[in-house]
């Protein structure tokens, strides 16, 4: 069994931050580096199953919303304790910029419930290692990606975001 290991990226001192809720942030890598996953049989989907049952078993509040008015706008985040937001981006790529937009939401909006966001994505090379275990993963967010688009919306996203590379 190949063993999980994780890349960093701080934005706005998103690591300073969490390292004042050291229980949290180890917590989250616990999750992420103990998983019980087979690495041949990791589609997204189970992957993200995996994750959530983690998370909630930690008592991780589960599809936080990210609006105050659920009936009008159902945008949630994955993850929620603490003030700490997570978002699993194994989604396409193109999600970036929502998923960003829900930090800065859940943090400047009048629900105010995150002081740092946790942003959780495989690696290139995680990605390539799958499909030689017959795992298609194409198209899906990269951890590469968002540490480049990330310092590029230093304007538009004030909320310091913790980004976590799966990798093996």
């Amino acid at each position: 069994m190949d063993k999980i290991r994780l890349e960093r990226f701080s934005f706005r001192f998103a690591e300073q931050l969490l390292n004042s809720k050291l229980a949290v942030k180890q917590e989250i890598e616990t999750i992420l580096t103990s998983c019980a996953v087979r690495l041949e049989e990791l589609s997204r989907p189970s992957f993200n199953k995996t994750l959530r049952h983690a998370f909630v078993s930690k008592g991780w509040t589960d599809q936080p919303y990210v609006f105050a008015d659920e009936d009008e706008l159902g945008a949630k985040m994955d993850f929620l304790k603490d003030r700490v937001g997570i978002e699993v981006g194994f989604g396409h790529a193109s999600f970036i910029g929502i998923d960003l937009l829900k930090f800065q939401v859940s943090s400047y909006s009048a629900l105010d419930q995150i002081d740092v966001g946790v942003y959780i994505a495989t690696t290139k090379r995680f990605q390539k290692h799958l499909a030689t275990l017959g795992q298609n993963w194409e198209g899906s967010l990269t951890f590469e990606k968002i540490t480049r688009y990330l310092p590029q919306f230093k304007s538009a996203i004030q909320v310091p975001i913790y980004v976590l590379g799966i990798d093996v």
